[in-house]
C-alpha cells in the first residue's frame, strides 16, 4: 500500500472515530457542563443573593447607648468593605485621576478607622462618584454598591411595651406576621445590666456567625466600661482604656506582587492547562474505549481491516482521539475567556497576570508540544486496551491501574506547585515520560529551565516513537488473531514479528 493510499485511510478512519464519539451523549454532555456552568453560576448567584440587608432591633433598657454603639461597629464594618470594593473599580478601570488622594485611590491596603472617617468627612460615596464620574470613560460601567448586610430600626411598639416573658412572645409574633417591614433579629438589653449581663436574642431564622461575634465583642467592650466605671473609674477614663489599641500598619505589596501569591496567579494557566489535559484524556479515552468494543462485538473490525492495515488503523483512531479533544478544549477556552470578558471585573483581573507565564510565543509553542505529545503517549495505551478486550467490564479492568498510574503523582505533583515545592519529585516527574507533559506544563508558572524543556520534550518524543512501533505491532497481533481473543503466546510471536 502507498503512502497516499495509507494516508487516506487513516484521514477515512479518524473522520469515522470522529463521528462516532460525537454520536455519543456523554460527549455532548460533558462538552457543555462548562458553558452550562459558566451560564447558570451568575444567575444562580444572584438568586441566591439576599437584596434586602436583614433588619435588626435593638431595645435597650438599661439607659446606656449600647445601641448606637451596634450600630455604629456595623456601619463602620459596612463602610470598610464599601472603600475596598470601590477601591478594586478604580483600579479596575484606572480611574484613580478623579482624586489621587482619596482613601478609595490607595490601594492594596487595610482601611483603617482613620480612612472611614477621611472618606465620610469628604462626602462619602455620593462625593466620591460625582469625582469618578467626570473622569469616567464612555463604556464604563458605573460602580453598584453592595446592599448592607444589617438594617438598624427603631423598636416597634409590641416590643417597646412588652415586659417579661411577653417580649418574647410579641418578638416571635412579628418573626411570624408577614409584613416585609418586620424585623428579623430582636436583642434585649434588660434592665437590670450590666449587674445581670444576659443578653436575649431572638431570630427568626439563624442568625450568622459574623453577626453574634461582632455584636458580642461591641457588648464585651460596653460591659467592661460600665463595670470600670462601678469602681470609681470616670467614664472618659473607662472608654479610653476600652478604646485602646495598637495601631496596626499594613504594607501589602500590589496584585501579584508578594512571592506567595505570584505563585499562585502565575499557576493558574499551567496547572489548568495540566488538569484539562489529564480530564480530556480520561473522557477520550472512555469513549475510545467504547467505541473500539462495540467494533469488536459488531465484527466491524474485520471489514476495516480488509481495506487497511491494522497500523493505519491505529493511528486514524489516535487522530480522531486528538481531535475531539482538542475540539472539546477549544469549546471550553472560548466559553472561559467569553465569561472573563463579559464579567470584566475580578476574573478579568485574575487572568491578565495569570496569562503572563504563558504569553511569550516559544511557551506558547512548547504548550501546544506537550500538549498534543501527551495526548499522543496516553490516547496510545487506550488504543492498546481496546484492541485487546471484548467487554467494557473487562476494559475497565486494563483502564483503573492505567489511570491510578498516571493519576496518584500528578495528585501529588499539583500539591507541590501550589506549595512552591520543586523539590526532587517534580525534578524526576519531569524526565518520566509518562509524566512529562504534566509536569512542564504545571511547572510554567513557577519557572523552568529552557534546557529541562528541550531535553525532557526530546525524550518524549522518542518514547512516543517507540511506543508507537511497540503498541502497533500489539495492535496488529490483537487484531489479525482469527475470531477469538489471542492466546498471550500468539502475541508474544506477532508482537516479535516485523509488520508486512
Amino acid at each position: 500500500m502507498n503512502r497516499s493510499a495509507s494516508m487516506n485511510g487513516i484521514l477515512l478512519v479518524a473522520a469515522r472515530e470522529i463521528r462516532q464519539i460525537l454520536k455519543m451523549k456523554s460527549f455532548w454532555l460533558t462538552l457543555l457542563i462548562l458553558p452550562v456552568a459558566l451560564a447558570i453560576g451568575p444567575l444562580f448567584a444572584e438568586t441566591l443573593e439576599d437584596d434586602e440587608p436583614t433588619r435588626v432591633v435593638v431595645v435597650d433598657r438599661s439607659g446606656g447607648q449600647t445601641a448606637d454603639a451596634l450600630e455604629a461597629r456595623f456601619a463602620a464594618e459596612d463602610a470598610q468593605w464599601l472603600l475596598r470594593d470601590l477601591s478594586r473599580y478604580v483600579q479596575r478601570y484606572d480611574l484613580e485621576a478623579a482624586d489621587p488622594q482619596a482613601p478609595w485611590a490607595q490601594h492594596d491596603r487595610w482601611y483603617t478607622g482613620a480612612d472611614i472617617a477621611a472618606f465620610e468627612s469628604q462626602g462619602g460615596l455620593e462625593a466620591a462618584l460625582a469625582k469618578i464620574d467626570a473622569v469616567r470613560p464612555e463604556g464604563v460601567p458605573e460602580f453598584e454598591p453592595d446592599t448592607p448586610d444589617y438594617s438598624f430600626e427603631p423598636a416597634p411598639a409590641e416590643l417597646a411595651s412588652a415586659q417579661g416573658d411577653a417580649f418574647g412572645e410579641a418578638a416571635r409574633a412579628l418573626f411570624d406576621a408577614d409584613d416585609d417591614t418586620a424585623p428579623e433579629i430582636v436583642v434585649l438589653i434588660g434592665e437590670s445590666y450590666p449587674a445581670d449581663p444576659r443578653i436575649q436574642l431572638f431570630s427568626a431564622d439563624q442568625p450568622r456567625g459574623s453577626f453574634v461575634s461582632t455584636m458580642q465583642e461591641v457588648l464585651t467592650g460596653d460591659l467592661r466600661a460600665r463595670l470600670l466605671a462601678s469602681q470609681g473609674v470616670s467614664p472618659a477614663d473607662a472608654a479610653a482604656v476600652q478604646s485602646a489599641a495598637p495601631v496596626i500598619a499594613v504594607d501589602t505589596p500590589p496584585p501579584g506582587g508578594g512571592a506567595r501569591e505570584t505563585l499562585l496567579v502565575r499557576s493558574i494557566v499551567p496547572l489548568a492547562l495540566a488538569y484539562i489535559l489529564m480530564m480530556s484524556l480520561m473522557l477520550s479515552g472512555s469513549w475510545m474505549l467504547q467505541g473500539s468494543v462495540e467494533e469488536r462485538s459488531n465484527k466491524l473490525l474485520e471489514s476495516l481491516l480488509a481495506c487497511i492495515r491494522p497500523e493505519d488503523l491505529m493511528y486514524g483512531k489516535l487522530l480522531g482521539s486528538l481531535s475531539v479533544g482538542l475540539l472539546m478544549i477549544l469549546v471550553w477556552g472560548a466559553c472561559a475567556g467569553a465569561a472573563a470578558y463579559a464579567t470584566q471585573g475580578a476574573i478579568s483581573d485574575m487572568i491578565r497576570p495569570a496569562l503572563e507565564p504563558v504569553s511569550s510565543p516559544g511557551i506558547i509553542a512548547a504548550i501546544l508540544f506537550f500538549f498534543i505529545a501527551g495526548y499522543i503517549l496516553i490516547s496510545a495505551l487506550f488504543v492498546a486496551i481496546g484492541a485487546m478486550v471484548d467487554s467494557m467490564s473487562e476494559a475497565q479492568g486494563y483502564l483503573m491501574p492505567v489511570l491510578l498510574l498516571i493519576l496518584l503523582p500528578i495528585t501529588f505533583l499539583i500539591q507541590a506547585i501550589l506549595a512552591g515545592n520543586s523539590g526532587w519529585m517534580v525534578q524526576v516527574l519531569t524526565w518520566v515520560p509518562l509524566w512529562t507533559p504534566f509536569t512542564v506544563m504545571a511547572r510554567l508558572g513557577m519557572g523552568i529551565e529552557w534546557w529541562e524543556m528541550v531535553g525532557s520534550g526530546i525524550l518524549l518524543a522518542a518514547t512516543i516513537v517507540l511506543e508507537l512501533v511497540l503498541i502497533g505491532r500489539l495492535f496488529r497481533a490483537s487484531l489479525l488473531s482469527t475470531g477469538q481473543k489471542p492466546s498471550l503466546k500468539k502475541i508474544v510471536e506477532r508482537f516479535r514479528s516485523t509488520p508486512a
